[in-house]
Parts: structure tokens; C-alpha cells; sequence
């Protein structure tokens, strides 16, 4: 059984009198800068001179640093820029800030679980990880209420690592809701095999090739979109209110039962061998190498995949018929500025 906590398991006061930075200023960022601050927390935020994101900081009333001085200032540092540039920023502006007794803090365990990065053992390192975008993660928080998230504890030198961790879970309103506990590997192995296997890969390999099985017979592209694309919403809404069982009560007995009969045609065996061999990768740490050598390279090929994938048939007529749809409430395709 995993442990979680819920409100009466945090206190935010041992955030009192310590300053936490803030590195990144995204989507997490900028969610969990605003859910500390409003909960009384001194905030700073690290970022570089050039940055975009120094005036949106600036202008929700943040005190906004370059790295370096942000890292100096900062008794918790919060690491939230994307995995690849993770460890160029440690080296280059916090590493030599992380004297004893600071704390270093992940929404992710990929950099530190894979090796990217290697925390000087006289010091706390942990994670908190709210499962949700961060626009969600504010949107909740000033609703009044919290987004599930992840804790763990990597090093535990004060013998306080966990109650600090859970005091940040406080100030970013996760304890309303409940912070399950967890470790840098379970959580980093996890996440990236859903993303590649299922929620992201998996997904998107299947919406195209029901897409293309469709188009290919002859059928409207249209058509195709709306069945295999358009739809998978209404499906993915149902099961993320009430699961598996609650989606097969809302659709019709017809669509149920192709479900049960055709699906284990679709994800058999041989499916199922690739996933394990797409977990063993992540296990193994191949993936973690290739996706950080791909970045080091220049990203060439993932640039070029990219690109790729938004010249598709599939986004082409996506991209017209959601033009058609005003009730949408993401109006920017990919791609445009």
C-alpha cells in the first residue's frame, strides 16, 4: 500500500523564514511561484537575463534573479526547466550554492535518477510532483482546493527531508487533495513509459493508424478525423470521471461490445512484448542516454520529426475542421505564433 498525506501531514511553517527559488518559470513554474507566494512563502525567481518569461514573472509582483543570484538567495532551490536543460543549469549556476543545509527539490526524478545530475551528499534532496498541468495546478489552487501530487525523498541528510518536502506541499495546496508518496525511480521509470507507451505514443501511433486505415479504404479524410481523432475526447472524458467501467456504461452497447471483441486484437501479445522492451529501455537508462545525446547533437532528429508529424494529412484537415469549432478553447494550432 503507498502512504499519503493529506493536510494534517504538513506544516508550512518550516518554510518560515527561508526562501525558496524557483528555477523555470512555465507551466510548473510559474504555478508553483504564485501557489507559495499566496501561501506565504518568500519566493524568487532564477532565470536567465535573456529570458521571455522575466516580465510575466515580473508583472504577477515576483522578485525575479538571474541563476546564479537566485541559487545564493535560495534555501530551497526547485528545479523546473525541461530535463535536457537540467543539468547545464546545475552545473553551471547552482552547484556551487548548494552548501549545507540548503535543499534541492524535483517535480521530475529523470536528471537525478538517470545520473544527469549528482547532488552533493551534504545536502537534502527531494521531490514534490503535482499530477496535473500547471495551469490546472493554479486554476485549483485559487478555486480553493489542490491537485493530487508525488513525494519523495532522494537524501535525507537534516533527518527533515520528507516534512520539508510535504510544507511545500502545503504551500502549493496538494495537501487538500492528497500527495502520495513514492521514489525518484518508480516516479521517473513510470512517467516516461506512460508517456511513450501509452499516453503520448501509444495514443497518437493509434489515432494515425486508424486515420490511415480509414483514409486508405477510400473513406474521407473528414470522416476519418472525426472517428479516430475528434472523438477520442468524449471517450478519454468519460474514463478519466469514473474510469473503465463508468465510459462502457456511457456508450452504447454496441461500441461496448466491438470494445471487449476487437480491442485485445488491436493490443495482443506482440504489443505487449514491445512495451516491456520500451519499460527495459527506460529501466536500463538507453532511453534517458538517447533522449540526452539527441539534445547534445543538436536535436536534429527530433527537430525533423517534429516537423514531419505537423505536415500530415491528419493535422492538415484537423487544423480546418477546428476552425469550424469556436467552442474550443485552445484557438493556437502548433506551430503558430
Amino acid at each position: 500500500m503507498v502512504k499519503t498525506y493529506y493536510e494534517q501531514d504538513g506544516n508550512i511553517g518550516l518554510l518560515k523564514g527561508k526562501t525558496v527559488g524557483i528555477f523555470g518559470y512555465g507551466s510548473q513554474g510559474h504555478a508553483h511561484a504564485l501557489n507559495l507566494r499566496d501561501s506565504g512563502v518568500n519566493v524568487v525567481i532564477g532565470l536567465p537575463e535573456t529570458s521571455k518569461s522575466r516580465a510575466k514573472a515580473e508583472a504577477a509582483g515576483l522578485r525575479v534573479m538571474n541563476n546564479a543570484d537566485a541559487a545564493k538567495a535560495s534555501d530551497v532551490m526547485m528545479i523546473l526547466v525541461p530535463d535536457h536543460i537540467q543539468p547545464d543549469l546545475y552545473e553551471k549556476d547552482l552547484k556551487q550554492h548548494l552548501t549545507p543545509g540548503k535543499t534541492l527539490m524535483f517535480a521530475h526524478g529523470f536528471a537525478v535518477h538517470f545520473g544527469f545530475i549528482k547532488p552533493p551528499a551534504d545536502i537534502d534532496v527531494s521531490m514534490i510532483a503535482p499530477k496535473a498541468p500547471g495551469h490546472r495546478v493554479r486554476e485549483m489552487f485559487v478555486d480553493g482546493m489542490g491537485v493530487p501530487a508525488l513525494v519523495a525523498v532522494h537524501q535525507n541528510v537534516s533527518g527533515k527531508a520528507l516534512e520539508q518536502a510535504l510544507a511545500y506541499g502545503a504551500g502549493m495546496g496538494s495537501l487538500k487533495a492528497g500527495i502520495i508518496e513514492t521514489s525518484f525511480k518508480e516516479e521517473a521509470e513510470t512517467d516516461l513509459f506512460g508517456e511513450q507507451a501509452v499516453l503520448c505514443g501509444g495514443l497518437c501511433e493509434l489515432i494515425n493508424a486508424g486515420f490511415d486505415t480509414l483514409v486508405n479504404a477510400g473513406y474521407a479524410p473528414e470522416m476519418a478525423y472525426f472517428e479516430c481523432l475528434h472523438e477520442v475526447k468524449l471517450i478519454v472524458d468519460l474514463i478519466y470521471e469514473g474510469g473503465m467501467g463508468y465510459m462502457r456504461y456511457s456508450i452504447s452497447d454496441t461500441a461496448e461490445y466491438g470494445d471487449y471483441t476487437r480491442g485485445p486484437r488491436l493490443i495482443n501479445d506482440q504489443t505487449r512484448a514491445e512495451m516491456k522492451k520500451i519499460l527495459e529501455e527506460i529501466q536500463t537508462g538507453k532511453f534517458a542516454r538517447d533522449w540526452m545525446e539527441e539534445n547534445r547533437t543538436g536535436r536534429h532528429k527530433f527537430l525533423a520529426m517534429r516537423e514531419a508529424q505537423q505536415n500530415t494529412l491528419i493535422e492538415t484537415v484537423g487544423g480546418k475542421l477546428r476552425a469550424m469549432m469556436p467552442f474550443l478553447k485552445k484557438k493556437k494550432e502548433a506551430g503558430v505564433a
